[in-house]
């Protein structure tokens, strides 16, 4: 192929995709795509998921046990954890904003009301029917009762806390039990060779980007007329969880990097470029995480802190997820003819921060944790069905914007700890 660097080959991929799916829904054959074209897609995010969890377990506990010092594992893990809930706030705030400001919704009429909720009503049965609304219990399930059962489900909350009670375990031993260095060190090289499986995987990410955008674009559309309906309907909406998107990105993360870091955003933006488009075409910042990794590698983030905190954010910071799951309450009560007040908001604020912390990093799942939000203010859950046709656009662009908090937290705890260097590390050298 052509030397041009993997994201224009990823952004290539993306628009051809997109293009491709198009024309398969508005010619009305989009089977073949749905059938032959999306199994690819599909492979290739099984690949990214196939490493998500062992690079999560290896690169957690080769980055705890390398710090060496439990302070300074308190230090990064309070600072990370401190940004993560800060950013989460203000995004739902900023959200909220542009809600009130915009009022989608208000203008919805019932026919459009009701035909949507008709339409996706058993959608919506099918996904609350095993939703799990207690934020309780997400909090008690962060500890596994098996370990070896977490880390076959893909339960990243409880994956990452066993990891770091490992990696405590292993810095404590270090200092009394001679060898145990070189356990530490199996760990460090695992996560290099999970990296090392990303190079690969990557080779066919142009492939599965196209395959996965053009099956979501003709899925949309697998109806004639529909994709244009919903999107002239639910433009509103839509337009407003984009723009606060956008806004939290150029005012929260471009003021963290321009106060708290010497790093430049332009450098960011170039380098965070691959993980972006990555995130959006497979909606899960989980999968994501090796090329997030990657990517904050390449401005200097040192691998302790990226292999700490980057993993650390892909499970509990949810910026987008967190100031979607805000506009959408506020445009289903507007839909609904509810009106919410300050308190009412503020509750959505709390909420959705908290609910935020217990979301899987997977597509889809932001849908379910909305149930605990609109509980929190007395929305009818039926409303839901207002935008679940709309969701899986909006949930590869709050993507975005969670994988670049996560990578704007590691750089800015780097900085804090003089552990941004010029160049990447050595093993992404070679």
């Amino acid at each position: 192929m052509p030397k041009l660097a993997m994201h224009w080959w990823i952004l290539i991929g993306l628009a051809a995709g997109v293009a491709y799916g198009y024309v398969a829904a508005v010619t009305g054959n989009p089977t073949h795509v749905l059938d032959y074209i999306a199994p690819i897609g599909r492979l290739f995010l099984n690949l990214l998921k196939m490493i998500a969890v062992p690079l999560v377990l290896f690169s957690l506990v080769a980055g705890v046990a390398s710090l060496n010092d439990t302070s300074k594992l308190g230090r990064i893990g309070g600072k990370s954890i401190a940004l993560y809930l800060v950013t989460t706030a203000i995004a739902i705030a900023i959200g909220l904003v542009a809600v009130n400001i915009f009022g989608p919704g208000k203008g919805l009429s019932q026919a459009t009301r009701d035909s949507l909720i008709k339409q996706t009503e058993s959608q919506t049965s099918e996904k609350l029917a095993n939703a799990d609304v207690s934020i309780i219990d997400q909090l008690v399930n962060i500890v596994p009762t098996n370990p070896f059962e977490a880390l076959s489900s893909a339960a990243m909350l409880q994956v990452v806390f066993f990891a770091l009670m490992l990696g405590i375990a292993l810095t404590k031993l270090s200092r009394r039990v001679e060898g145990t260095a070189h356990v530490i060190k199996v760990f460090q090289l695992l996560s290099d060779a999970i990296i090392e499986m990303v190079q690969m995987i990557m080779k066919i990410a142009p492939f599965g980007v196209f395959a996965m955008m053009a099956s979501v674009v003709a899925d949309l559309g697998k109806e004639p007329g529909q994709l244009a309906e919903l999107m002239s309907s639910l433009g509103g909406y839509m337009g407003t969880v984009v723009l606060a998107l956008f806004v939290h990105y150029l005012l929260v993360y471009t003021v963290m990097l321009k106060v708290f870091t010497r790093v430049s955003w332009r450098d960011f933006a170039k380098a965070m470029i691959p993980a972006q488009l990555l995130a959006f075409s497979s909606s899960s910042s989980a999968a994501t995480l090796p090329i997030t990794i990657r990517s904050v590698e390449k401005i200097g983030v040192d691998e302790e802190v990226a292999s700490f905190v980057l993993p650390l954010g892909a499970t509990i910071n949810m910026d987008g997820t967190g100031l979607y799951q805000g506009v959408a309450a506020v445009f289903i009560a507007n839909a609904l003819g509810m009106d919410l007040d300050l308190g009412q908001q503020l509750t959505i604020v709390l909420t959705a921060a908290l609910a935020s912390i217990g979301t899987a990093a997977v597509p889809g799942v932001g849908i379910v944790m909305l149930v605990i939000v609109l509980k929190a203010v007395d929305v009818p859950e039926a409303g839901i069905g207002l935008i679940l046709a709309v969701d899986r656009p909006l949930d590869m662009c709050r993507t975005v914007l969670n994988v670049t908090g996560d990578a704007t937290v590691a750089t800015v705890v780097a900085s804090s700890e003089g552990l941004i260097h010029k160049g990447e590390r050595h093993h992404a050298k070679t």
